[in-house]
């Protein structure tokens, strides 16, 4: 059974169609935006079950997207994406709120167990993260 409604922010198209097609697999409704505004005012208007958010997205508040995201809906599940692997970025993105964090190279073979992970409570890193610790 397909969840409601997803939320996908990326500056890049191609990268939000790749993703897009894992997304509907699992939800009735994806929804891309490709800056903060419009994720910021769709995940408002919408209410979606979840977020999943090119850590890169530009953005020029006060504090990192991922606890603007978090202060605004503090329910929403999210799950970022990152070419980033070092610790020190993935423990600050899981201090911020975040349930999950998929690198972008392994986004195919990570989105789908990550989602499933978060929506049963639990956090998500991808392997290839943990690998290098």
């Amino acid at each position: 059974m397909k969840q409601g409604c997803v939320i996908l922010a990326d500056k890049h198209q191609d990268m939000l169609e790749r993703i897009r097609g894992l997304l509907e697999t699992m939800f009735e409704t994806v929804v891309m935006v490709a800056d903060a505004d419009s994720l910021f005012e769709s995940a408002q208007r919408l209410t979606p079950e979840l977020a999943v958010v090119d850590l890169s997205l530009p953005f020029s508040g006060e504090i990192n997207i991922v606890r603007q995201l978090k202060r605004r809906l503090p329910n929403l599940k999210l799950i970022i994406l990152s070419v980033h692997d070092e610790p020190t970025v993935v423990k600050e993105v899981m201090a911020s709120g975040a349930a999950g964090l998929v690198l972008k190279r392994s986004a195919a073979t990570d989105l789908i167990p990550a989602v499933e992970e978060v929506f049963q409570g639990r956090t998500y890193i991808s392997p290839s993260v943990n690998d290098k610790a």
